[in-house]
């Protein structure tokens, strides 16, 4: 497989919310960076921030806008979209990720605005 298409089979794992098969494709000492919180790193660790990350979403939907492979490096223009209830809480991200000779996910980097994450969630778990 080509880096790119790592990448693309993770975030297909991820948008049917198959955490088992995400991980297989990270490797055992990934580090998961979501820019600006502390890294979560190993495969466990990135599993379980999954789990926590995907369990409000009814759906997921992380279209890629744009994708550029560079050697092992992949960087991705997507809009992560959650269905939570009755609403879509969407975040425009930019994500950065180095594949390894085994093909397997060694670092995922994602940017993205915090505020607008966490306005929209509030908005939509609001009771």
């Amino acid at each position: 497989m080509s880096p790119s298409e790592t990448v693309t089979k993770f975030i297909a794992a991820i948008e049917a919310k198959d955490v088992d098969a995400a991980a297989a494709l990270a490797a055992p000492d990934i580090s998961y960076e979501n820019m600006p919180t502390t890294p979560i790193v190993g495969r466990e660790g990135l599993a379980a921030t999954l789990r926590a990350f995907l369990a409000p979403a009814n759906k997921v939907e992380w279209p890629i806008l744009n994708q550029w492979e560079v050697g092992p490096t992949v960087i991705n223009e997507r809009l992560d979209r959650f269905q939570i209830g009755d609403g879509w809480l969407e975040l425009p991200v930019a994500g950065v990720f180095t594949v390894n000779d085994n093909d397997q996910i060694s670092l995922w980097r994602d940017y993205f605005d915090m505020d607008t994450y966490t306005r929209q969630l509030a908005e939509l778990t609001k009771s």
